[in-house]
């Protein structure tokens, strides 16, 4: 069976758009996917986080538009914004060659007023969360009456936080005529029940993750108490040094426990959960995927959909209550086959939990013995963030910061990390050592020849 995507009958310029990504192979999930979702069929697909399964349902979602109808003709429901933000870009990068496509992302904690102007201008594609998008369709600010595709995105986690409700209504309101393509982790009787209630003979699909496990090194260590965990912890980032790591609670308290914890013992740390406003999550995360924060404390449903590279390490600081998502948490680390590493603390209560994944992932697990606390003081991120008050909206682009840093300042570019250009605010990374210079620039010179206010992040 072939994988390459040419033999999908693409249009062209979307087959220039996969080659200049350098997406040339179909990953299994699109390879078995794709052609049933291009003839218009209803498919179920089960597969992980990094499976490919974006870009099979926007592929197929693209060919489905028609680009002259400026109208809604594809809904995508995502269980948080971090997923629906992630797959708003990957639709909107795929569909570059194709002009004049507007995709809109609407989720909840982000202000109703420009989405509500968003939605006045027309969109073809909308991607947001249930509750979000349920707020505008009883507003009548959605109309779905030229609904074509329907796309479920990681179903199981939007029914655990309870959008059945939310996704049950907006079917409700969509065409009946149309293409449902649904995507999830795993397979519980609920999602099976929501296929039968919303899908036409839905084709199923299943493709193992591609993540290698047997590429990232597992320890599990046995703990006593909170303040044992506290210490373990401590002497497992002291020790191994990750220069960037997630560590995973199954509570928002616990996160926010954590957190502080580190934060007093010197570590440089930021907190992830579903409580926080927009604006401190988009903070967060930035500062954390730019390498100006070494270490993430999250739960699985704030990190679902969280889009960081390279990194080096996951500590478990409690096992998840399910082995699969256990699983889905340690495939953060050791991605396109680099090695990765996952430590897990447990106490003698939860030593079942450890049974049921050594049950589950097929490995023989025992207890390593802990590190010692090296001496040595907590490490620091080699860079900081500079945030710049001006974005998409002021015309800002990445070439503009940079160029501001390198030729006009003359900063070494190689000292530059990565900028994030927001609607109304954008951000740079920088190393330490040319923080000063780089900050005066930006607050005295000009960029599109304007002045923007400028300051370091901390």
């Amino acid at each position: 069976m072939t994988t390459s995507f040419k033999t999908l009958g693409l249009r062209p310029e979307m087959l220039e758009t996969l080659n200049s990504l350098g997406y040339t192979e179909m990953t299994p999930i699109q390879q078995q996917a794709l052609p049933m979702v291009l003839q218009g069929k209803d498919v179920i697909g089960q597969g992980k986080t990094g499976s490919g399964k974006t870009a099979a349902f926007s592929l197929g979602l693209l060919s489905n538009l028609n680009v002259q109808r400026f109208r809604v003709q594809t809904l995508v429901l995502c269980p948080t914004r971090e997923l629906a933000d992630q797959v708003a870009k990957e639709i909107r990068t795929l569909a570059r060659a194709i002009h004049n496509i507007k995709v809109l992302t609407l989720c909840g904690g982000m202000p109703m007023g420009p989405q509500i102007g968003s939605l006045e201008h027309g969109a073809h594609i909308l991607v947001g969360t249930p509750g979000r998008i349920l707020d505008h369709m009883s507003k009548g600010r959605i109309n779905l009456d030229e609904l074509n595709t329907l796309v479920l995105d990681e179903a199981d986690r939007m029914l655990d936080m309870g959008f059945e409700d939310a996704i049950d209504t907006i079917i409700a309101a969509a065409p009946s005529k149309r293409q449902t393509l649904l995507f999830s982790a795993t397979f519980p009787d609920d999602i099976e029940s929501l296929a039968q209630k919303v899908m036409v003979d839905p084709q199923m699909i299943k493709v193992e993750s591609t993540h290698q496990t047997t590429t990232i090194e597992q320890r599990f260590f046995e703990v006593k108490s909170t303040e044992s965990r506290d210490d373990a912890l401590e002497a497992l980032l002291l020790t191994h040094k990750p220069e960037s790591s997630v560590v995973f609670c199954n509570t928002k308290k616990e996160v926010q426990n954590v957190t502080d914890e580190l934060l007093h013992r010197g570590f440089s740390v930021v907190e992830l959960h579903g409580d926080m406003e927009q604006r401190e999550r988009e903070q967060a995360l930035t500062m954390f995927a730019n390498k100006s924060i070494s270490i993430l404390v999250a739960t699985d449903v704030a990190a679902r959909g969280l889009d960081v590279d390279n990194l080096d390490a996951v500590f478990n600081f409690e096992l998840s209550r399910d082995p699969e998502v256990h699983v889905h948490r340690i495939g953060r680390t050791g991605r396109a086959g680099s090695k990765g590493m996952a430590f897990s603390l447990y106490n003698e209560k939860e030593a079942y939990r450890v049974a049921r994944i050594d049950e589950y992932m097929d490995i023989a697990i025992s207890p390593s013995q802990l590190p010692e606390k090296p001496l040595e003081r907590p490490f620091y991120p080699k860079m900081q963030t500079i945030q710049i008050l001006g974005g998409k909206k002021q015309k800002v682009r990445a070439g503009d910061i940079l160029g501001a840093l390198t030729k006009q300042a003359g900063l070494d570019g190689k000292k530059i990390g990565k900028i994030n250009i927001l609607s109304m605010v954008s951000y740079v990374a920088v190393e330490h050592d040319i923080v000063k210079p780089a900050l005066n620039q930006l607050q005295t010179g000009k960029m599109k020849g304007r002045s923007f206010k400028a300051r370091v992040m901390k």
